[in-house]
């Protein structure tokens, strides 16, 4: 397996690369900020995003949830000076070579270095990434709400795509939860804020507020 797709934008100083692997398309984002690199979610083909992504100085990697087309390709990453960083309440599903996403014989991903709760802070560069808990698709998921160089953006995982928001039919999966997460994306962030998520096209609160069924 490679990489499908890869796209890198501009954002102020910064930039934002978007590389789309795996079988079921996955968006593994990196953004990097004054020489630092934040990965979020390297599901499936580890080895080539590696080779992307060699000469950036990756500073931590982060898991919006545990499914296996979002860490598969952690562990190929890693570096010694790396962070790894997720929800605990994911952290079992991660391990679990029987959970979504995984595909058989492929390695697990590696112990998480630490975790992430509501209200951490996460910094790359001048940019930094406050944390909200948003379950439902999985019991750990999280999103990422950018802040100074990165204000404007926010990096969903599963929790909301362009038209639609993640499945509640697996392990860990809550339809009442993910509404409610859903419902605080919308009361807390700005209506143009740049939406990022696990798969598909980007998009803004504005957007899926006025369209999504989900906030119909």
């Amino acid at each position: 397996m490679s990489i499908s797709f890869t796209s890198t934008a501009s954002y102020g100083n910064d930039t934002i690369h978007c590389f789309v692997v795996g079988p079921i398309s996955t968006n593994c984002y990196a953004y990097v900020s004054e020489g630092e690199c934040l990965v979020i979610d390297p599901g499936f083909d580890g080895a080539a995003l590696a080779e992307q992504l060699a000469d950036q100085n990756i500073t931590t990697i982060v898991a919006t949830h545990g499914h296996g087309d979002h860490v598969g390709g952690v562990a190929e990453l890693m570096r010694p000076s790396t962070a790894f960083l997720m929800n605990e309440k994911d952290v079992e599903l991660a391990q679990s070579a029987h959970a979504a996403g995984h595909r058989p014989g492929e390695s697990l991903p590696p112990h998480p270095t630490g975790t992430l709760s509501e209200g951490d802070i996460i910094n790359v560069g001048t940019a930094s990434f406050y944390v909200i808990e948003t379950p439902g698709h999985t019991r750990g998921g999280v999103c990422l709400v950018g802040h100074g160089t990165a204000e404007g953006l926010c990096f969903t995982g599963d929790t909301l795509f362009a038209g639609s928001a993640g499945r509640t039919d697996l392990p860990g999966g809550n339809f009442d939860e993910l509404m409610h997460s859903l419902k605080r994306l919308k009361a807390e962030l700005a209506q143009d804020c740049m939406v990022l998520p696990g798969h598909g096209a980007t998009t803004t609160m504005q957007i899926e507020c006025a369209t999504n069924r989900f906030y119909q």
